[in-house]
């Protein structure tokens, strides 16, 4: 009998956070699906500065001076909504011989073949956790994110968001989840659910990690990135 994989709900951010989560929802606003789709058009928004607050220390966003052909990948950040406001899902990889084992990320991966970059999402999105599906799932992409780069695995990432109307019925594959992470996007605007470690990585370099606390779990590197330039635009739109 196949075990199930766990799902997280992270209802109050961390232990001892639920406060400062209240908090911040009396200080903002409630988060509207237009208020996002507002923010994903934002045409003088810095991106890459917005980016650069949560990636670590010293380490470029855009791939300049390197040699070859980068490898090209994509990835879905998924808003549905969850006990009358908007949550995302994160999901926890599973433990394997690459340097992005066991970390925690959106669903998404590899391009195959001739793909847009979006199909790519979509389709990573649906063997991953097992939504997405094109026959039935009423998923809608919203907009985009600005592509990075991650130097450890060479990859350039290009970032969707994605709607669904529902709350997801999660099907995840277990060669790949280990664990589905669901998270209130009042997390993001939460500054006590961020913070930074220091940490030697694959370069051999130490280097400051600044992550978002997501339960007992902590969200850094290019997904941390993501989830930054995405809070920047909904924060321009939500305080004006």
């Amino acid at each position: 009998m196949k075990k199930p994989i766990p799902v997280f709900r992270s209802a109050n951010v961390a232990l001892g956070m639920a406060e400062s989560l209240r908090m911040t929802q009396q200080s903002l606003r409630a988060i509207s699906l237009d208020d996002v789709r507002r923010a994903l058009l934002l045409t003088s928004f810095d991106a890459q500065a917005a980016q650069s607050l949560m990636a670590p220390s010293h380490r470029p966003l855009r791939r300049e001076g390197v040699p070859g052909l980068p490898r090209l990948s994509a990835v879905l950040l998924l808003i549905y909504p969850l006990d009358g406001a908007l949550s995302f899902v994160l999901m926890r990889r599973t433990e394997y011989n690459g340097v992005h084992s066991g970390q925690i990320s959106l669903p998404g991966g590899s391009r195959e073949a001739d793909e847009t970059f979006e199909q790519t999402a979509l389709r990573e999105t649906y063997e991953e956790i097992g939504v997405g599906d094109p026959a039935g799932d009423r998923l809608e992409i919203l907009g985009t994110l600005e592509p990075l780069y991650v130097p450890p695995s060479d990859f350039v990432i290009n970032p969707f968001v994605g709607y669904l109307p529902y709350h997801p019925n999660w099907n995840p594959n277990p060669a790949e989840v280990a664990e589905v992470i669901e998270a209130p996007l009042d997390l993001l605007f939460d500054a006590q659910t961020k913070g930074m470690d220091q940490m030697t990585i694959v370069d051999g370099v130490t280097r400051i990690l600044p992550f978002y606390r997501v339960g007992q779990y902590k969200v850094w590197g290019a997904t941390a990135a993501i989830l930054s330039e995405f809070e920047g635009r909904v924060r321009a739109i939500i305080q004006t």
